[in-house]
């Protein structure tokens, strides 16, 4: 049995997790698992999945830290919001984005305005374990990486806790089963999934 074919068997014993009416919006800090849980999560509801950091690479023909490197950090945020409004206007899916987008205001009324928003809460140690090991990602380019990440953490979780939803990622669940947390989440908001 093929790989594809196990998925689909282990996929259809899940029971369906109804007809997604608003574009969801993966938000959190750098580590959180909004690209991972997003895909899954696009796959789970058999919607388009969307990453805003990959579509402005597209655009640019760059990588973020390119783009950070070039044409620095506001240039990246502009270009961030415009994709972002972009992609919330298109298709009903689901729509990851990078650590900083929920931070500027207009990102968070334009998602508010067109879909919901989940944060994805992780604590620093769980964000520092994942992410320490690579070297993708621009703001953390500093002396002491680790620092830099609490101060960001500090800086954005009063932002993030503005989200429609919050989902722990407490580091120990699969992807699957935080999946699982944001469907259940889901469940209480019908003008976002029709179940």
């Amino acid at each position: 049995m093929s790989e594809k074919e196990q998925m689909t068997e282990a996929d259809a014993s899940k029971p369906d997790p109804g007809r997604l009416k608003k574009t969801v919006v993966m938000v959190g800090m750098m580590g959180a698992g909004k690209t991972a849980v997003g895909r899954a999560l696009a796959a789970r509801l058999g919607v388009p999945f969307l990453d805003s950091d990959h579509e402005i690479e597209a655009a640019a023909n760059m990588t973020i830290p390119e783009i950070f490197a070039r044409d620095g950090e506001a240039f990246f945020r502009l270009k961030e919001r415009q994709v972002i409004a972009r992609l919330l206007t298109e298709e009903c899916g689901v729509l990851s984005t990078g650590g900083g987008a929920f931070l500027a205001a207009e990102n968070r009324e334009t998602i508010t305005r067109n879909g919901a928003s989940i944060w994805l809460q992780a604590d620093l140690e769980v964000l520092w374990n994942r992410v320490r090991h690579r070297d993708t990602r621009p703001l953390l380019q500093t002396a002491d990486p680790r620092a830099t990440l609490a101060e960001l953490y500090q800086q954005r979780v009063p932002l993030y806790a503005k989200a429609d939803i919050a989902v722990v990622s407490d580091g120990r669940a699969s992807i699957e089963q935080m999946v699982d947390r944001v469907l259940l989440a889901l469940q209480a908001r019908p003008d976002v999934l029709e179940s």
